[in-house]
């Protein structure tokens, strides 16, 4: 075999060709490839998944209370001065308010990356430094901030077939507390069930027959139920403590309490009032139904013709946890407190677990990686053959091993947005290898140079459009790193990672591609009997078949571009039309949806919680429905979307929330949000009935907002407030006119019956009572009071109670 002249090698080689000759003539590049995959393996397994991206948003509310005043005085006097005050802040993009009888809330939320310890340190500090010109009236404030780590990841549902909420209520407390012990976890709370109360029942007759008033019980419990360090002295060379008190510790004591004094004999409690250990007034009803998919799971084969007392245990992770970890302790931890705590008649579901979640997530993605990987393998396979194949298979994976380890030194979790980036990467960092082995391949095949010279030729041929490839890309996602709002640092991973594959990809062409290439080539290197003719090849001929009429024909090619244009034109008209919807996001198939329920302000919460019941009774019949959780009163445990939403303040008796729970969607035939569409229908017309007003809410595929659309109305200082009302009234009928738009709500309250009781101040006077004790009575026997909790039993509080 005769062989061919070589080419001169140039006087002078540039870095990047010394960088790839070094490589290529050692073994440094398989030390290279075993270190990367083992540090890339142990980034995929250290780095925290979690379903959501960390989005820093500082928020935080302000509850400032100013008890008697109304709704109108609550505004001018806290909301609009707070307003002010906060804004002075720097680094504050938004403050609005919600002003009610009574209360006053007010949220402040800062730009979009700023730090959130700063952030809250100068609201505290803003605050604090005006506490001088605080309005009379106003009893206290609270500031709650709010971040993503406060969303719970996994929440434990109690539930029993034949114990009420009271019981399942503190046994839900035992496992609150065993469960704040696992490590990482964060906050925790208790949704639904009724606390331990200790209820004292005032008979009217029987105080005055006493000559007691129900104030000065109440003075009495509350001076009464005191416990207090009082110091030590020393006596007999020993420091003795003094403490007085102490704490009533059960209802034998507390009725034993000397109330007043009549005939000049004492007056006991027990003389005036009924006492009472049990659960306090039902303020919410938590419940579980199940539905056709609940076989799924385990839940004893349940009847779904009814549904169950339920109590929920929503448990959060520390920041910067990993949440499958995390979630598997918690689980682990129940485990444990089937044996120890939990009682054989209650049983426990998860019904929220974004431990498994993320992980199937994590896993799907990967296995959708591996899958891309594997195809774009074969292709080579087929076109090139297996060894080139090999080449490409080998630098793919290592393009991102290198690129987790950089998204885990830069403080990035595996998620759905990281996952993706790498996916839509996949096509672009494979160009580099292929370009690299396809080039080797082709020098080879000509025989124009010894393996190992050919191999430096091809690959220093290809490496300038390599270069100029990978920061063309790199410089076309830059921009996203300039995304403001909440958007911004939910894409940031892709921001990131993308533009890291490419660099990694190109790092790997310059050290373990050349070098792989050789070794794997080298072997078929003079094994054909002809050189290869490019002309010859059957791609070539195909390929010319296709363009050479375009290129011989004036008019064909003239054609081919209007043609094209034409496309072009047209292409816009399937998004005017209707044909092709536009979202920014692409609907994602979740196993879990929210139906958020208003009723008009003034229903009760037994009405509330019997059209949560119609509600649950329909969801409890869809086929792909495991769970149904309704919560009557109060707000069901927030999820990311909740938490920008403020769900949480959802605490009122017109207020409702349920929490359907679906089949894993590899075992149902559609999706979440098909699902939705095929339901709403029907639950709208339930809650039409009842005349509630329903929401359906899907877990959004990206960063939640408040709504899709939303209309703030604004008015001049001198338009009233009704004015507002009816502008506001008009506006929502327009969106209810228009197609597509549902669910349609505004933030304007229904009119409530309110009675006034007017004190005659002049007969107060002369009978010796005063206006304040009068009011004080009244709230005490409709309201009820708390004068204290007891010590010795967690969770019970002394409540006065007028029959």
């Amino acid at each position: 075999m005769s062989t061919a002249a070589t080419t001169p090698e140039p006087r002078r080689k540039s870095a990047i060709a010394r960088i790839v000759e070094v490589f290529l003539r050692g073994n440094l590049s398989l030390l290279l490839i075993l270190m990367v995959l083992i540090i890339g393996a142990v980034a995929l397994l250290v780095t925290p998944r979690e379903e959501e991206p960390q989005i820093v948003v500082p928020l935080a509310d302000v509850l400032v209370h100013m008890p008697g005043a109304s709704a109108l005085e609550v505004e001018k006097q806290v909301s609009t001065r707070l307003e002010r005050l906060l804004y002075q802040i720097d680094g504050v993009e938004y403050v609005y308010s919600m002003s009610r009888p009574g209360m006053a809330i007010v949220t402040v939320r800062f730009y979009v990356g700023e730090d959130r310890e700063d952030s809250l340190i100068k609201l505290y500090n803003k605050i604090a430094m005006h506490t001088d010109i605080v309005p009379p009236g106003v009893t206290g404030w609270v500031v709650k901030p709010i971040e993503i780590d406060d969303v719970p990841i996994v929440n434990v549902t109690l539930w029993s077939e034949i114990d009420d909420d009271h019981r399942l209520r503190r046994i839900a407390e035992e496992v609150e507390v065993a469960l704040q012990s696992v490590p990482k976890t964060g906050r925790t709370e208790i949704v639904g069930g009724r606390q331990r109360q200790i209820s004292i029942h005032l008979d009217p007759e029987k105080l005055a027959a006493h000559h007691v008033t129900a104030v000065e019980v109440a003075e009495v419990l509350r001076g009464a139920n005191v416990n207090l360090a009082a110091g030590s002295f020393s006596r007999a060379n020993q420091d003795i403590l003094i403490e007085a008190g102490p704490f009533v510790r059960d209802l034998e004591e507390l009725g034993h309490l000397v109330v007043g004094v009549f005939a000049n004999r004492p007056v006991y409690l027990r003389d005036v009032a009924h006492l009472h250990d049990g659960p306090e007034e039902a303020k919410s009803y938590t419940r579980i139904g199940f539905g056709p998919a609940a076989e799924a799971v385990d839940t004893h084969n349940v009847g779904r013709d009814r549904d169950f007392a339920a109590v929920t245990v929503a448990v959060a992770k520390q920041k910067g946890a990993n949440a499958v970890t995390v979630a598997r302790a918690i689980e682990a931890k129940l485990d444990d407190l089937k044996h120890h705590v939990l009682p054989d008649d209650v049983r426990v579901l998860i019904t929220r677990d974004y431990g498994e979640t993320a992980n199937d997530k994590v896993n799907e993605l990967v296995t959708e990686l591996a899958t891309a990987i594997v195809i774009v393998v074969g292709l080579i396979a087929v076109t090139l053959g297996w060894r080139e194949a090999l080449v490409v298979a080998t630098a793919v994976p290592l393009t991102f091993a290198l690129t987790l380890l950089i998204n885990f030194l830069f403080g990035y979790t595996i998620n759905r947005v990281t996952l993706f980036a790498l996916i839509l990467s996949l096509g672009l960092v494979v160009d580099d290898p292929i370009v690299d082995v396809e080039n080797v391949f082709r020098h080879f095949r000509m025989r124009l140079q010894p393996p190992l010279e050919a191999t430096l030729t091809a690959v220093n041929e290809v490496r300038p459009p390599i270069i100029l490839a990978t920061l063309a890309v790199i410089v076309s996602f830059l921009p996203m790193f300039f995304i403001t709002g909440m958007m911004g640092p939910y894409m940031r991973p892709m921001a990131l990672n993308v533009p890291v594959a490419m660099l990694m990809s190109m790092v790997i062409a310059f050290t373990v591609t050349p070098w792989l290439s050789y070794h794997v080539l080298k072997s078929q290197y003079g094994k054909e009997e002809r050189p290869f003719v490019l002309e010859q090849s059957l791609t070539y001929r195909i390929y010319c078949r296709l363009l050479a009429p375009f290129i011989d024909h004036r008019s064909l090619a003239w054609l081919l571009i209007v043609l094209v244009l034409g496309l072009l034109a047209a292409s816009p008209m399937l998004a005017i039309t209707g044909r092709v919807p536009l979202k920014m996001l692409p609907f994602d198939n979740k196993n879990e949806f929210q139906i958020v329920v208003d009723l008009p302000e003034g229903t009760t919460l037994e009405t509330t919680d019997a059209v949560l019941h119609d509600l649950a009774a329909y969801l409890r019949t869809v086929p792909e429905v495991t769970h149904v959780l309704s919560f009557a009163g109060t707000a069901s445990p927030i999820d990311f979307n909740g938490m920008v939403r403020h769900y949480y303040l959802r605490q009122a008796p017109h207020l409702g929330d349920i929490r359907i729970n679906l089949v894993h969607k590899e075992h149902r035939e559609h999706q979440s949000h098909e699902i939705l569409l095929r339901l709403r229908d029907e639950l709208t017309r339930i809650g039409q009935q009842h005349g509630a007003r329903l929401k359906l809410v899907e877990v959004p595929p990206g960063p939640p907002v408040l709504s899709t659309i939303v209309a703030e109305v604004y008015g001049e200082p001198w338009h009233r407030y009704s004015d507002l009302q009816q502008a506001a009234s008009r506006v929502r009928q327009m969106f209810e006119n228009e197609p597509g738009v549902v669910d349609v709500d505004d933030t304007i309250e229904a009119i409530q019956p309110k009675y006034v009781f007017v004190v005659d101040k002049e007969k107060a006077s002369l009978h010796g009572v005063q206006t304040e004790a009068i009011a004080a009575t009244l709230r005490l026997a409709i309201q009820g009071h708390s004068p204290g909790e007891e010590a010795m039993q967690r969770s019970a509080a002394g409540v006065l109670h007028l029959p």
